[in-house]
This record gives structure tokens, sequence and C-alpha cells, in this order.
């Protein structure tokens, strides 16, 4: 793996998911749900929400990463779990900050084509190898990204982070 990285400032960052927003609304592309897929595409979810006057923001939490370049067998979807309950006849958009192999985004994607009308994926940054090929995609990229928000260390360690409740 290259040593060069993606680096992506939180100004950087409030031009990409402006840009990537007017992709959607040029496109005509009306979602009545944005689902962010935990923890990257949290913030593109809510920013895109606003972009694109769309307040029904979901979250899918999936763990697949475990450091840079490491990662699990497959992603895996973890609860609570997004009620798709009359939405037979919804458009969604799903958002997260990168697709780099895809498998996290296929899963979702795949979850989702099989309950609404239609899935549209959106993603700051795209990988030339991933699975999903991204409705929207701010820029193409190989490189690891450093994104703003998770450059630095953490200010509380994992082990000392843990719920046992939600962990058991």
């Amino acid at each position: 793996m290259s040593e060069e990285r993606e680096v992506m400032s939180y100004e950087t960052y409030g031009t990409a998911v402006r840009e990537l927003g007017a992709q959607v609304a040029d496109d005509g592309y009306r979602p009545e749900m944005i689902l962010a897929i935990a923890r990257g595409g949290l913030l593109v979810a809510g920013s895109l929400g606003y972009a694109l006057s769309v307040k029904n923001i979901y979250v899918m939490n999936c763990e697949y990463y475990t450091g840079v370049n490491e990662r699990l067998p497959v992603p895996v979807m973890l609860p609570p779990y997004v009620d798709f309950v009359d939405m037979e006849d919804a458009k969604i958009l799903i958002a997260d900050d990168v697709a780099d192999t895809g498998h996290t985004l296929k899963m979702v994607y795949d979850f989702c084509a099989e309950r609404v009308s239609e899935v549209r994926a959106a993603v700051l940054y795209e990988k030339s190898h991933s699975l999903v090929k991204c409705d929207y995609v701010w820029k193409q990229t190989d490189q690891w990204i450093n994104f703003p928000w998770s450059t630095d260390l953490p200010l509380v360690s994992p082990e000392d982070a843990r719920h046992k409740v939600l962990d058991a």
C-alpha cells in the first residue's frame, strides 16, 4: 500500500459535500430518505439532508474496518435496524464517506433494494476497486483517506468507551 494519502480538511469537506449534493439535485433525484452508513456517512448524510431538503435521515450501523487497511472477513450489520414498513414506494439515497472495497455499501444497498422502490448511493470518495459504482461521487482516489474527523487519535480509548449493555 502506498504511503501517500488523500487528506481532506473540514473546509474541503464543506465544498465537497455541497458539490456532491448538487450532483444529486441536478440529476433530479428526490429521495424520501437519506440512509447514513455509520460512522463515516453520518456527517455526509446530515449535510446532504440540509442541501437536498430531506429531513428523514436514518442510520445503518455496520462494522467492517478495524484499522488502516485492516478489516473483518465480511461486513456486519449492527442493531438497531432500519424499519422499512410502508416504504416499498420510497426512494432512498445511501450516504457514506468512501466506497473503498464496496463490501459494506453493497450489503446496505442490497438490503435496501429488496425493500424500497429505488436506491442510489452518494459518497465523497470512490476507489477504482469498489464492488459498487456509486451514482454520485465527489472524487475518485485509490489512496488511503485522512478525513478530518478520523485523523486525530480518539480522546477516549476504545476500551474505556465500551458500553457493556450495547456490546453484549
